[in-house]
């Protein structure tokens, strides 16, 4: 039962709160991960956008954090005792969708677990639901792990936390 577990990853709070379920659930039926991550159009437009200024090779960049991504979450997963492996795809002719569902297909996974936002209503219909997609694709099931309320920028530096913001795909992490 679901030895085959493959985790999409892009960097945010929502998408490492799937990996700690996946890491929980591989635990328990002593199971595989595969993590993905996607170079996808609209990571190199928000590159393109934040580094403005910069003339250099976009696409390199995301590329570059892509493998440090993944290389951190391998990490994380090795340090639970879980055997693992990474896929990094940066084909901007598909979808991030596309993408997930043909390597859920072909690897093969029996199992798909995302973090979500759980947008709903105007914010959904603008910033769209990668998640919501994959669902509706998929070959296998897919486990959606809701995004807990994060806390305010006033809440985190009063508990002396660093405010942190991440962009998809890691193109852009602000602390």
């Amino acid at each position: 039962m679901y030895q085959q577990i493959l985790v999409p990853v892009d960097g945010s709070a929502t998408s490492m709160q799937g990996l700690e379920q996946a890491i929980d659930l591989a635990r328990l039926v002593n199971g595989k991960l595969r993590l993905i991550h996607v170079v996808d159009e609209l990571s190199a437009a928000l590159a393109m956008d934040a580094y403005s200024g910069y003339a250099g090779d976009w696409v390199g960049l995301l590329r570059e954090n892509g493998t440090k991504l993944l290389s951190e979450c391998r990490q994380k997963v090795e340090a639970a005792g879980i055997t693992v492996d990474t896929v990094l795809r940066d084909n901007l002719d598909g979808s991030v969708t596309e993408l997930v569902t043909k390597e859920a297909a072909s690897w093969p996974a029996e199992l798909i677990v995302l973090g979500t936002h759980g947008r709903r209503g105007a914010k959904r219909l603008f910033l769209g639901s990668s998640a919501e997609q994959i669902l509706r694709m998929a070959p296998v099931p897919v486990l959606l792990v809701r995004a807990t309320e994060p806390a305010t920028e006033g809440e985190a530096e009063a508990e002396g936390k660093p405010v942190r913001v991440t962009l998809p795909s890691a193109a852009l992490s602000i602390e």
